[in-house]
């Protein structure tokens, strides 16, 4: 560094070469991309991605991304495959190799095993006349851009393009597969992630548990119903279909000869509601708007299926 320059302007420098890097990646893409999508497409296994040293980091990485967007997809260290892990990689796999220079001797074995078994392979380096892109099916070739590191021989530009090139397979083949919300719930249950895109039917109350009342019924009744399951509100149905709801602001609003009106003299008309599909973030969010902790959840006829109450959504880790 020189007296001149501040870390911020180095950094600056080194998200400079390496944009540029991306920048010739997207105007000079592969034009093997399709074919290798097609191909991980429709491959009847996995996709087994590998490389060593920082190469095998960005591998599991890119390994990690398909698994959780669809694509069955598994890393193998190529040392590990060398010792006894080579059964991993079967004849109805598609393996990804990378390797910056195309030369790295540790995977020498399992380009080996895929010509043995006849199992497709693709490389992605920077030299694809080196042995792995000679004895690749396929190679998907990164820019030859220079590395953003002092000395240019740490792997950070190459890196981050790698990277790069397996977030656009993997979405690729995110979009092919019509990989969707429901879908990535599925792969992602637990944290933040799973949580944003939990639905309403997840966490809602149904059955015995909801506080319902007809028309008719005593508010003497309806009070023992709401205390009886503690959401502070009952709902009011006939024939099924949701028709108002009782709130503790209703009961106040009514004290006057309160225990001589029915729930339906009582209850608010048309109240707020959500449906059984509805994202959670988005039901807590009306819930927020409007200074509610339950909303109740009705289908497309009207008929009561369910409560939502604020703490459900907080228990979810929607917040």
């Amino acid at each position: 560094m020189t007296p001149s320059q501040r870390p911020t302007d180095i950094a600056r420098d080194v998200l400079d070469i390496e944009g540029a890097a991306l920048a010739r990646l997207r105007d000079e893409m592969p034009e093997s991309f399709d074919i290798v999508a097609d191909l991980l497409l429709n491959v009847p296994g996995r996709v087994i991605v590998s490389g060593m040293g920082k190469s095998g980091h960005i591998a599991a990485k890119i390994a990690a991304t398909m698994a959780s967007t669809g694509t069955p997809a598994q890393y193998v260290h190529p040392g590990e495959a060398s010792h006894g892990d080579m059964g991993m990689i079967t004849s109805a796999d598609a393996v990804i190799l990378i390797s910056n220079s195309g030369e790295t001797r540790e995977l020498a074995d399992i380009i080996g095993h895929t010509r043995r078994f006849a199992i497709p392979m693709i490389a992605i380096t920077k030299n694809p006349d080196s042995t792995l892109g000679r004895q690749a099916d396929h190679v998907l070739p990164l820019p030859d851009a220079p590395e953003a590191c002092a000395i240019g021989m740490a792997p950070t530009t190459s890196t981050t393009c790698t990277l790069a090139l397996g977030d656009a397979l993997a979405v690729a083949l995110m979009r092919l597969r019509g990989f969707d919300k429901d879908s990535y719930l599925a792969y992602h249950p637990g944290g933040t992630l799973g949580a944003q895109l939990l639905l309403v039917s997840a966490v809602m109350h149904k059955g015995d548990e909801l506080p319902v009342v007809a028309e008719d019924t005593p508010m003497g009744e309806a009070l023992v119903e709401m205390t009886h399951k503690s959401f502070g509100v009952a709902a009011v149905v006939a024939d099924g279909r949701l028709t108002g709801v009782i709130t503790d602001g209703d009961l106040r609003r009514n004290m006057d000869g309160l225990m001589t009106r029915t729930a339906g003299e009582v209850a608010t008309r048309s109240p707020l509601v959500t449906a059984p599909d509805t994202l959670l973030v988005e039901a807590l969010g009306v819930m927020n708007a409007n200074k509610r902790t339950v909303l109740l959840v009705t289908d497309a006829d009207n008929h009561l299926v369910g409560l939502v109450h604020i703490h459900d959504a907080l228990r979810a880790g929607v917040a």
